[in-house]
């Protein structure tokens, strides 16, 4: 029996998996034993996780990995970010929304009425996004919910929890609520007062690295493994993955959102940076993801998804040849636009921003794929060049991580507009990345991340995409 082997969580915003993790001096390899679906519910009072359902997966996940591997170390789970459960007594007081869901509008207007968006940003760094877990909560406090609770867990630590039987708020993703003082680092009970939060339902912070405990009886999993806490946010352990062997680089995690910035130590609080919508999120070992979101590969998969519904048939590959046979100009929209952010019909919304801003809209499918592609290309290169400027660091080179560093097209058109090299992969930075925290964290590796890049990059070799044209 091997001692070198952990498991990594990792839940996505489409589905989950649990990875099999072998980390050693010179050695790094994950393999998956569980993939499963991750489909929200929509009910009468609007669309939910089904975190029940991906619990089973994860409990069913996790027996698969010891039946392989009986002397797992550690497990870990990550997760996408800013949704939560409230608590009492231990318990859910209801299913988790999810971040999509239509309730967080007139939210949004309740909490700049009481502090604005200028000072939000002073006292937590992050980019205004209408789903960010603070106006979330303000939709509960309205609805009256959140005078119920007595706790509050983001899903990785809900996750953690029914696991070990410990509360606790990871701090990368607790960066991620709005509620952490950028300043400090710790909850920030001031803002708290003023958005009329109750500051009894927030837990215990801990680093990434720390031990929570071991497996509950009631997970019926038979193994002594240890639960320790990552990056549990997964952008920031996607980040800790990005095989960089110069300190010189940007970074896009692109899956169902493209996470594009810059690794820094210190945050970026200028009036500039609020403007552009830039982020201070928490990283790894300390560090800062100072980054934007892009709407991602969402709004290809939500094209596909709502082509699909009149021929069932249609597959991804071949609209993606296709669009890259395109010798004509399409039309490049603008990604970041609020219109794409709600589910289906993502193709007639396109069109009808084509028509709103004079543009010619695409006409057939193969067109619609190269402008999405076009599309995210352009706002990815933009962000990474709006976060070397913003921040002052020299970026010769752009990796891109996740499930869109298999878009040869996306990764070539990256690197044509930036007129730089582009690294793709490893597709699976995010359960690397947790593997590789929980390892150093039992005693399997040491070193900083640095050190632990350099194993990723000797591992994962990326491909290259250098540029063809300068747009």
């Amino acid at each position: 029996m091997s001692t070198d082997a952990v498991a990594a969580v990792d839940l996505g915003a489409t589905s989950g998996r649990v990875m099999l993790g072998h980390v050693g001096h010179n050695e790094l390899s994950v393999r998956p034993v569980a993939r499963f679906p991750n489909t929200p519910v929509r009910t009468v009072d609007g669309l939910h996780w089904n975190i029940l359902e991906l619990y089973r997966s994860v409990v069913a996940g996790l027996g698969a990995a010891v039946r392989e591997e009986p002397s797992i170390a550690s497990v870990a789970v990550d997760s996408w970010a800013v949704d939560y459960a409230l608590m009492r007594g231990g318990r859910m007081l209801g299913t988790p929304y999810h971040y999509r869901d239509e309730r967080n509008a007139p939210a949004v207007e309740a909490t700049h009425a009481l502090v604005g968006p200028q000072e939000l940003y002073a006292a937590n760094g992050l980019q205004f996004l209408p789903f960010n877990t603070l106006y979330q909560l303000a939709a509960d406090r309205a609805a009256g919910t959140l005078d119920l609770a007595d706790g509050f867990l983001l899903i990785p630590d809900l996750i953690n929890y029914w696991l070990t039987g410990r509360q606790v708020a990871e701090l990368t993703n607790a960066s991620t609520t709005g509620l952490l003082s950028v300043a400090t680092g710790e909850w920030d009970h001031a803002l708290l007062g003023r958005l009329g939060l109750p500051r009894a339902v927030l837990p215990e912070l801990v680093a990434p690295g720390t031990a929570l405990g071991g497996l509950l009886p009631s997970v019926d999993v038979p193994s002594s493994m240890t639960v320790t806490a990552v990056g549990s946010h997964d952008t920031a352990s996607a980040v800790v993955a990005v095989p960089a062997t110069e300190p010189d680089f940007a970074y896009i995690s692109c899956g169902t959102w493209g996470l594009v910035g810059v690794e820094l130590e210190h945050p970026v609080l200028t009036e500039a940076s609020r403007a552009a919508n830039f982020t201070n999120e928490g990283g790894v070992d300390g560090r800062v993801r100072f980054l934007h979101n892009v709407m991602g590969l969402w709004i290809l998969s939500e094209s596909v998804r709502d082509w699909q519904r009149t021929d069932p048939a249609l597959e991804l590959a071949p609209l993606l040849a296709a669009a890259a046979a395109l010798d004509t100009p399409v039309a490049v929209f603008d990604a970041d636009d609020p219109t794409f952010l709600a589910p289906g019909e993502m193709p007639a919304r396109i069109a009808e921003w084509c028509r709103v801003h004079g543009v010619p809209a695409p006409r057939s499918q193969a067109e619609f794929v190269r402008s999405i592609i076009e599309s995210l290309a352009e706002a990815f290169v933009k962000a990474v060049r709006t976060a070397a400027e913003l921040s002052g660091k020299h970026v010769r080179v752009i990796h891109i991580v996740g499930g869109g560093s298999q878009n040869e097209l996306l990764c070539q058109l990256i690197a044509d507009r930036a007129g730089m090299p582009v690294l793709a992969g490893p597709v699976e930075a995010t359960a690397i990345g947790n593997v590789l925290v929980q390892a150093r964290a039992n005693g399997l590796v040491d070193g900083s991340l640095e050190a632990l890049r350099t194993l990723v990059a000797a591992a994962f070799s990326p491909r290259r995409y250098v540029p063809a044209t300068r747009l």
